[in-house]
């Protein structure tokens, strides 16, 4: 039995771009500890590659933002909540300026300096502030310097959370949060961290799906241990599916980001025809969840591996300064962009739904906040809207921050929290079991709850699920544990509940789309689950 065990004020479980905010936003008084997978930086914040959406135009305006994310969202964003983060767009994108962030400009005709503005789908103005197409490289990395040179954070890498501890489950009355267990990779014990404030910043769950564009670490860790400690879900039916990955069999994960098809990229089949005019009046730069769906039914229309994204009539110089990482990466593999068209799918990219909070990230459960991927804030509706996603990670980390802060700094007496107990498991000798069911979980989730589903397939995906979920129970209660099946479990569990949402949702929208109920109903509701018991 392992008994480290660690203390803290806030213990941030996550360092992508909410994790990283959240630790710069709380005051320095406060001892914060942050654990991530990997290192600092390995998480889709890294690999975001389009930009950030705010206001910073002077065409453009916060009315005219709200707008486009409601229609994009289908009916089911919350305005409130859209206009909350709308409006704090531009003091974001202003701190992340002042932190060092090296957003692009271009010269202005008078020879002064402005930001260079890009267009993505759903947007009616150009206002995707980027670098060039790192943005996310470029925001990780600025705010992992400063959180460097910050004395009260810890960063922790290569730690992967289990669960979450909170009173009633260690013989205390009430359901606060105290912190959580976590598995050090490097000594494969289990640990204890006690801390007053416990934030998930964990991101999506992406990695439940075979094709995903998103990094190994985007297996829904958080939302499943939100579920299991008894906090709510919503609207986990709605998974962005982004319409461009690379499609080459050594291009693992490799996005084209949208902004291709804000400067001018056409898709096209492989005899060379355009085809998004026949789905859309927008074509290239409708929503995502439409041209995803047209580009999976012209695939199995004609029986295609591919479809192809032609940015090749752009000038040379335009596009390797534009896009320069994509250029390389494409001319690593034996593809020139600036003279031929990428082949792309589609790819699980976002996970719209997550775990339910208010708009200063809490949950449920006192003393849990959720911000970023992992958390349901109704911003972004039936389908985000690009480049909306980290602008939410950073307005509602900041927004967490000030409530944490208001609450105090002291943290309260230690509670007597017993350690992990490994007595009654042994070493596995089946680790088998877990790279076979992982395998059929992300193909079945893939064929049966992907862009276009029945009730036929979810019915089956649940069965499958449900068995899945007994050999993994069976498994985790005598071998002892390890990252993969950790996030074996979670993955499971997160599947399971994204397939009651989709159960549950008798329509079409936005990113739901179902062939037993084409129509969208009058009336948009969440779909929001809630834990049978908390024991």
């Amino acid at each position: 039995m392992a008994d480290i065990q660690h203390q803290c004020d806030v213990l941030i479980i996550g360092s992508g771009a909410a994790g990283m905010t959240l630790a710069l936003k709380l005051s320095k008084s406060l001892r914060i500890m942050m654990l991530c997978k990997e290192d600092p930086t390995e998480g889709s914040t890294y690999y975001a590659q389009g930009g950030v959406a705010a206001v910073l135009d002077e065409y453009d305006s916060v009315d005219s933002h709200i707008d486009d994310t409601l229609v994009a969202g289908a009916g089911l964003c919350h305005k409130d909540v859209v206009e909350f983060t709308v409006k704090r767009s531009a003091e974001t994108i202003n701190w992340l300026v002042d932190l060092g962030v090296k957003f692009d400009t271009r010269t202005q005709s008078d020879g002064s300096e402005e930001f260079h503005l890009t267009m993505e789908g759903g947007h009616s103005h150009r206002r995707v502030i980027h670098a060039a197409d790192a943005t996310g490289k470029e925001i990780a990395e600025t705010l992992s310097d400063h959180l460097a040179r910050n004395d009260n954070v810890t960063v922790m890498p290569k730690y992967v959370a289990v669960d979450l501890i909170t009173r009633d489950k260690v013989g205390l009355k009430g359901q606060d949060v105290v912190g959580a267990y976590a598995l050090n990779l490097s000594t494969q014990q289990v640990e204890l961290f006690q801390a007053r404030f416990v934030i998930l910043a964990t991101g999506g769950a992406s990695k439940v799906y075979l094709y995903t564009s998103n990094p190994d670490t985007a297996s829904g860790d958080g939302l499943a241990m939100a579920w299991r400690a008894g906090c709510r879900v919503a609207n986990l039916e709605f998974n962005q599916f982004h319409p461009t990955c690379l499609y080459h069999p050594d291009a693992k994960s490799f996005l084209i980001t949208e902004a291709l098809r804000g400067e001018g990229a056409k898709l096209i089949l492989p005899n060379g025809h355009r085809f998004m005019p026949y789905f859309d009046d927008r074509a290239e730069l409708a929503p995502r969840d439409i041209v995803a769906r047209a580009i999976d039914h012209e695939m199995k229309r004609i029986g295609c591996d591919c479809v192809y994204l032609d940015i090749s009539h752009k000038d040379e110089a335009f596009i390797s300064s534009h896009f320069p990482n994509i250029h390389a990466r494409c001319l690593e593999l034996g593809i020139d962009m600036t003279r031929e068209p990428i082949p792309i799918v589609p790819a699980a990219h976002y996970t719209c739904g997550g775990i339910v909070t208010g708009k200063d990230g809490t949950t449920d459960l006192p003393n849990l906040y959720a911000i970023g991927e992992c958390s349901f804030t109704g911003l972004h509706g039936a389908n985000r809207m690009a480049s909306n996603s980290l602008l939410e990670c950073m307005v509602f980390a900041a927004a967490a921050a000030e409530h944490i802060n208001a609450q105090g700094t002291a943290l309260d007496r230690p509670i007597n929290i017993p350690p992990w107990d490994e007595t009654q498991v042994t070493n596995s000798d089946e680790d088998v079991i877990i790279s076979h069911n992982w395998d059929e979980l992300r193909r079945f989730m893939w064929d049966y709850v992907g862009i276009v589903r029945t009730d036929k397939r979810l019915q089956r995906a649940r069965r499958r699920i449900q068995l899945l979920q007994q050999e993994v129970t069976e498994y985790y209660s005598h071998y002892r544990i390890s990252n993969d099946l950790i996030e074996l479990r979670n993955l499971i569990l997160v599947a399971d509940l994204m397939v009651q949402c989709a159960i549950r949702r008798k329509e079409s929208r936005g990113l739901h789309y179902t062939l037993d109920h084409p129509s969208m109903q009058q009336n948009a509701a969440d779909t929001v689950l809630t834990p049978p018991s908390y024991g």
